[in-house]
């Protein structure tokens, strides 16, 4: 099958939403794991929880650091085909959280929550802007 350029261009903007799409999706299910962990920690899970909530919290950093490289990939590639530009919003990245007790904790779980609700929207934005593009 022969493409011409702007076929070229929707395929790549589709494959790189996505991208976006399943990133988002990653660093969402990374975050619901992260927040039963620091649920955990906050009742008095112990060194243990403590650890392993940390452990994922970098997972949920390192899948939303890549979860916003897709998004600013797709955002270029929406740009190619003269598409409505993506709206995704700045992400929380979050901080070094090597404190405990219940107030670091209570810290944590806010700044989960508050990544998880803008996944949530960057999500709800990009499938959308996957259903306006035209198909290639």
């Amino acid at each position: 099958m022969t493409y011409t350029g702007l076929d070229l261009e929707l395929r790549e903007a589709r494959e790189a939403g996505v991208r976006a799409l399943n990133s988002l999706r990653r660093a969402e299910k990374a975050l619901d794991s992260a927040r039963g962990w620091g649920i955990a920690d906050i009742l008095g899970g112990g060194g243990i929880v403590g650890l392993v909530k940390h452990v994922r919290l970098d997972a949920a950093r390192d899948a939303l650091a890549q979860a916003r490289f897709d998004l600013e990939r797709f955002s270029l590639e929406l740009r190619d085909v003269d598409a409505p530009e993506l709206e995704v919003g700045e992400f929380l990245t979050f901080a070094d959280f090597f404190f405990d007790g219940f107030l670091a904790d209570m810290l944590v779980q806010s700044r989960i929550n508050d990544a998880r609700a803008q996944v949530r929207d960057a999500c709800g934005r990009v499938e959308a802007a996957l259903r306006e593009l035209p198909n290639a």
